[in-house]
């Protein structure tokens, strides 16, 4: 059959057609795929190619205030596995596997992984002894690199503070995790292109990337102060043999934190061989308890502020007083008798605090008590801080009130009292608490980001800090606190015993005792606070605790140049108190001379001569009663 001419062109026309629909279609789909979908393609083909060499960021140092480090890094060997390298993998994993202490089969198979690289189960931070071994092995494909790992110089000192890292040098708890993100740095890598064998590719050009480290972060911590509290708190737990202690050094005038520390403790670099309850607990952070009269300070800086007491005027406790029906009781049984205010507060009488609660009344205090800070986190910048618990102001009675006002039927933390009291003697300002103080780069040491104190808000009047210093020196010189007195620094402190909570009822014979004092008392420039739980000894806080705070504000005020005063409140000495006598100056006098002015006085005697040449104490020093004097002889007289 004959087809037409015109036939024959449609065809051709229709050809033509299909044939540019079909050819635009090519070129639309190959401009997709070159075009839109070129660079997606081109990253998943060297995905396939490319194989990294991972290279560490070494993490940040953390330091203390003056720049002693108190983390740092060190170099540890690791073992790498090359599977393209490795000839026979089963004999390779049996011969590792006994060196390693690992399962062969596990070992196996991380040597097998199709990957450039593999870590070895148990070959990571390993001693330098296994790496010998491994290395005496000679398994073609198994190598030897450096790694890090975090070391800690001081041993346990800070540990509840500072925490620990993991495997990974990922911070696990403490400053290692709070500032994870600014010590970790940034990794760095060999980038390479390499066949499915892990075989380099000929003629492929490499791409090193750098790493870049972390931050050093310095702290508001000082190693020095932070040595006097563990080195006082180590002592006490040997003294006392509590459930557990604690102590903080603040700065209250800004809300650093010179020193923390807990007990019982634990060493970082060995976290894996303690109870995690000790690593995880850190006390003056999440410890809760009644605070008991430590909390009196709130109750005076209140009344004072609010005018409802006066220092001055008279009060009279019989023992205990009564609240709807109630007796709240005086530590001292028998009650203090007349009083003023200001005796009330050097004795801590129960009945008299009472009495300030009163006048203020549940709304005024109970707001006092929040401006404070009480009842929600400080903001400390460490993980694990508690809250604490109040009364709700709806169910405060007359009873609730009285209670609160010395100290009871309150749970506080160690951090929110010294915040509180800080704020209380420092001239009425609350400051945020805070440990990290600075970061630095670690190859320049520029400075690249620094915390500065955060005013929280003013709580009472400046002229009332000043009466709530006076009064709290007065407690250290003839109060409950005597055991905390220095001669020559003007401390101010108030002593706290607080029964017990177990099931909620009163636990018969176990306490909390504790003491929060600050030097020098018309300026403070240190606040420290030391709780001892279950001393199996006496229970008062002005026993135990006091001494305790004294030793450590007797390390660090000449440490912090702190000079001695001579206008402080002398001390009312009461029996069985220690007392301090005047060094007199004994250079110049023969022994005669001596044993004739001062013949009662325990002498030890040094050198060879007719006169004293030098003696230790100095003349004017203040000592305990019956301490020897040693004094050295010479012939003559020498500068």
């Amino acid at each position: 059959m004959r087809v037409s001419s015109v036939t024959v062109r449609r065809r051709i026309f229709l050809a033509l057609v299909v044939g540019i629909i079909l050819y635009a279609s090519l070129i639309t789909r190959l401009g997709y795929i070159q075009i839109v979908q070129g660079q997606w393609l081109l990253d998943k083909a060297n995905d396939l190619w490319k194989r990294d060499i991972p290279f560490e960021a070494k993490r940040g140092q953390i330091l203390d205030r003056n720049g002693n480090v108190l983390v740092e890094n060190i170099s540890v060997p690791s073992v790498l596995a090359i599977p393209a390298q490795i000839t026979d993998p089963r004999e390779t994993a049996k011969k590792l596997a006994v060196v390693l202490g690992r399962s062969e089969q596990e070992i196996y198979e991380a040597i097998t992984k199709r990957q450039m690289i593999n870590r070895v189960p148990g070959g990571r931070k390993i001693s330098a002894e296994k790496a010998r071994e491994v290395q005496k092995l000679g398994l073609p494909g198994i190598e030897v690199a450096e790694d890090t790992k975090r070391f800690y110089p001081h041993g346990s000192l800070a540990a509840h503070i500072l925490g620990f890292t993991g495997i990974d040098n990922q911070g696990l708890i403490g400053l290692e995790r709070v500032y994870h993100e600014f010590l970790q740095g940034t990794p760095g890598y060999v980038s390479f292109p390499a066949d499915a064998g892990g075989r380099t590719m000929p003629g492929e050009p490499e791409k090193y990337v750098p790493p870049i480290d972390g931050m050093d972060m310095y702290l508001t911590i000082d190693s020095t102060i932070q040595t006097f509290l563990e080195r006082e708190l180590d002592q006490a737990m040997i003294s006392y043999q509590p459930a557990d202690a604690l102590a903080i050094a603040m700065d209250p005038n800004t809300g650093e934190i010179l020193g923390m520390s807990s007990r019982p403790t634990f060493d970082p670099s060995r976290y894996q061989e303690y109870p995690s309850e000790i690593y995880n607990r850190n006390l003056p952070i999440w410890k809760t308890y009644e605070p008991g009269s430590t909390f009196k300070i709130v109750t005076l800086a209140a009344a004072l502020n609010e005018g409802v007491v006066s220092l001055n005027e008279t009060f009279h406790d019989p023992g205990y007083i009564t609240v709807a029906g109630a007796r709240l009781r005086c530590w001292k049984r028998s009650g203090h008798g007349q009083e003023t205010m200001l005796e009330v507060v050097e004795n801590s009488c129960n009945p008299g605090f009472v009495t300030m609660g009163q006048r203020l009344g549940k709304e005024t205090l109970f707001d006092y008590i929040h401006k404070f800070g009480f009842g929600k986190k400080t903001g400390i910048d460490l993980l694990g801080e508690s809250t604490g618990l109040l009364f709700k102001l709806d169910r405060v009675g007359p009873v609730e009130l009285g209670t609160t006002s010395f100290g009871q039927g309150v749970s506080v933390t160690p951090i929110q009292q010294m915040a509180a009291v800080a704020a209380a003697i420092n001239g009425g300002k609350l400051y945020k608490p805070y440990i990290a103080k600075e970061w630095r780069s670690s190859i320049t040491q520029d400075v690249v980001g620094r915390v500065e104190p955060t005013l929280v808000r003013q709580v009472i009047k400046p002229e009332t800090s000043e009466k709530v210093r006076y009064a709290l020196e007065s407690v250290v010189a003839r109060g409950t606190g005597r055991n905390a007195f220095i001669d020559g620094y003007r401390v101010g402190g108030k002593t706290g015993t607080a029964q017990k909570v177990k099931d909620g009822k009163y636990s018969q014979g176990e306490y909390i005792v504790s003491f929060i004092g600050f030097a020098p008392a018309d300026d403070p420039k240190i606040l420290v606070y030391v709780a001892i739980d279950n001393p199996k000894a006496t229970a008062f806080g002005g026993l135990i605790a006091a001494p305790i705070v004294r030793n450590i504000l007797e390390s660090s005020l000449p440490y912090l140049e702190v000079p001695k005063r001579s206008n402080q409140i002398e001390r009312e000495y009461k029996y069985g108190d220690k007392k301090y006598v005047e060094v007199p100056d004994l250079t110049g006098m023969t022994m005669r001379e001596i044993t004739a002015s001062y013949y009662t006085m325990p002498l030890e005697v040094a050198g060879y001569g007719t006169h004293v040449i030098k003696q230790s104490p100095e003349p004017g020093s203040k000592v305990e009663e019956g301490s020897k004097i040693r004094v050295y002889l010479g012939d003559k007289m020498v500068n």
